[in-house]
Order: C-alpha cells, then sequence, then structure tokens
C-alpha cells in the first residue's frame, strides 16, 4: 500500500529489533511477536489471542503474510489501512488489553535507556531529533512487516512454469479451488488469495467483508453479541457478522481458523463451507448459519467425494506453504 514512510535497510533492521522486544509491553512479558510466531506464518496457534495481562481476546490473531498489500488491517475495521496506525492498538488499546502500554513517554523513556537501541534509531532516522519516539518505532516496525513477503510455495513454483512444483493431487486441488462449483476464489483470489488488496498506482484499492454463516442465532442472521463484525462500527443489518477474508497463504501453519478460532483444523473448515454454513446444536451460538439471510450469497453449499476432499485439502496444505518464509533468518528474532 501507499505510504509515506520510505524503506530504508537501517529502519527494516530497527523494526525487527522492536518486533520481538518485550520491552514494547506495559509489564515487558510480551512483544508483537508473541502474537505473530514466524513458524506460523505470524500468528500465534491459539483460538483466541492472549494479552500481556492475560486476558483472552475476542478474535484470532491474524497471520501477518504480505501485509504489506493489505488495505484492511483487522477482521473488520475498514479504518485501520495503514500498518504505522494499526501498531498503536495492540501497543495502547484497553479494549482489550494486548501489550498494554500506559503512555508513548513509558515506552520512550525505555527505549532511550539503552544505548543500542538509541544508536538503532539513530541510523534508521538520520538527522531527526529525538530520534527514539513513538512514531518512529511504529514506522520501523511497519517497515519490517511490510518485508513480510511470502511468494515462493509450490503454487508459486507451478504458475511460474515449474509443472512438478503441485504433485498430481494438489493440481487436482487447485482445479477444485478455482471451480465455479465450490467457489472458493470469488473471496481468496489474486496472488494473495484473499479479495482485500492494494497496491500503489491502484485508483482504489480493494476492500470486502463477508458474513460466511458461522452463526444464526435468532433466524435473521444474528451472531453473538460478543463480536458481531462490522456492524459494531457501521450498524447496518446487512453488515451483522460481515468480516474480512484472510489469506490463504501458510493456512496449514496458521490454524486454528476463522474471526473467532472456532474451527480448529482446516478439515473442520471444508466441511463448514460444504454445508453452506455451520450448524451450532447447543450453547451461546446455538443455530443453523446455513439459513442465514445474512451470508455470502457464494455460499451455497456443494458435495465432495473423499478423493476430492483430500485433493483440496492436499492443496491447501502443501500447494500453499511457503517453507522458505517460515524459517526465512531476516525475518526472525535478531537476538535468538
Amino acid at each position: 500500500m501507499p505510504t509515506d514512510n520510505p524503506m530504508s535497510a537501517e529502519k527494516v533492521e530497527l523494526g525487527r529489533h522492536l518486533f520481538y522486544d518485550e520491552r514494547l509491553s506495559g509489564n515487558g512479558t510480551q512483544s508483537c511477536a508473541s502474537c505473530h510466531q514466524q513458524i506460523r506464518a505470524f500468528s500465534d496457534g491459539l483460538a483466541r489471542a492472549v494479552g500481556s495481562t492475560q486476558v483472552e481476546h475476542r478474535r484470532n490473531a491474524m497471520a501477518l503474510v504480505n501485509v504489506a498489500y493489505l488495505p484492511v488491517l483487522t477482521w473488520a475495521n475498514p479504518h485501520f489501512a495503514r500498518l504505522e496506525d494499526q501498531a498503536l492498538l495492540p501497543m495502547f488499546g484497553d479494549a482489550p488489553v494486548e501489550m498494554g502500554l500506559k503512555s508513548a513517554a513509558e515506552l520512550e523513556a525505555r527505549l532511550a535507556a539503552d544505548p543500542a537501541v538509541v544508536e538503532r534509531f539513530e541510523r534508521a532516522f538520520p538527522g531527526e531529533r529525538p530520534a527514539v519516539t513513538v512514531d518512529h518505532a511504529v514506522k520501523a516496525i511497519a517497515t519490517f512487516e511490510r518485508t513480510l513477503i511470502s511468494g515462493s510455495s509450490p503454487y508459486d513454483r507451478f504458475i511460474a512454469g515449474d509443472s512438478a512444483a503441485l504433485d498430481a493431487s494438489q493440481k487436482r486441488g487447485l482445479e477444485l479451488f478455482l471451480s465455479e462449483r465450490l467457489e472458493c476464489f470469488h473471496c481468496h483470489g489474486g496472488f494473495n488469495f484473499t479479495d482485500a488488496f492494494g497496491h500503489a498506482g491502484m485508483a482504489e484499492p480493494e476492500r470486502a467483508f463477508h458474513n460466511t454463516g458461522l452463526y444464526d442465532l435468532d433466524g435473521h442472521g444474528g451472531y453473538p453479541e460478543r463480536d458481531r463484525g462490522l456492524y459494531e462500527l457501521t450498524r447496518m443489518p446487512r453488515d451483522m457478522g460481515r468480516f474480512r477474508a484472510p489469506t490463504l497463504r501458510n493456512i496449514a501453519v496458521s490454524g486454528p481458523y476463522m474471526h473467532d478460532g472456532s474451527a480448529a483444523t482446516l478439515e473442520d473448515v471444508v466441511a463448514h463451507y460444504e454445508a453452506g454454513g455451520r450448524t451450532v446444536e447447543a450453547g451461546q451460538g446455538r443455530g443453523d448459519g446455513s439459513a442465514s439471510p445474512l451470508k455470502d450469497r457464494f455460499l451455497q453449499g456443494f458435495v465432495l467425494t473423499d478423493g476430492e476432499r483430500r485433493d483440496l485439502l492436499a492443496f491447501l496444505r502443501v500447494g500453499l506453504t511457503d517453507t522458505a518464509f517460515l524459517a526465512d533468518p531476516r525475518f526472525s528474532d535478531p537476538e535468538a
């Protein structure tokens, strides 16, 4: 996405150090990497994230994959369109508490007390005084996050001309994924496998939110009160339960799935879409999401044979997993 924060190697290196620095949390127990672990495609493996005060959040921590091209950076808030702005939310937000910082002065004092950190800030922002500021910190973190580019999966090698990069099962799974019968590609299309996309030169970035029929509490498409998606901002009935479609890149390592982590496995996810929505038999989410009048028009359900299901899962699990990205030393903890 276009930004007024130009890239530099020094800024990337500072951002990388800050991304892994636990001083960015109020009690010094968590860093950005606590909820965004490289081996999990910069997600955390939990159904719902847990903040520095050990309070469980209501949403799943999203993977940070190719976020430089995302014009929407949270599950259901279109106003966070810049990585610099989004970084402030976990650092200083209190509903819920994520990193739990109380003030900019608190963070600046911590970082300025470390000569090595001060030197990195001065290299990243030469001639700017003071060098150690929250504004510079979030610019550096955002710059590092823009380098988190995943594009070396077997699928990428296949479309670049390596016909052997996908095996026969994965190729059949790709064909199913792209078929009008399954409709997956409508919400998970393009090189980033999502329909939220933007880059320099675009007249207007693509932004989309979808109700995937996870819940229907009342027969009118109602979602649990603790998280109603885009509706919480717009208060428009049609926005009930609408969330951004996450990227499917490295999806095999970034579960659990859905905005609330309520789908534990990829098998669960595929079953959900096969049924055209989820039926919850008991509890607070009880209802038949497949009958929701608010679900996306592409969620009509489909029937797979056992072999087709294996092929689709093989494509998602293996074809979209970029092992080089998950182990790239440029993205790892510089102090490890």
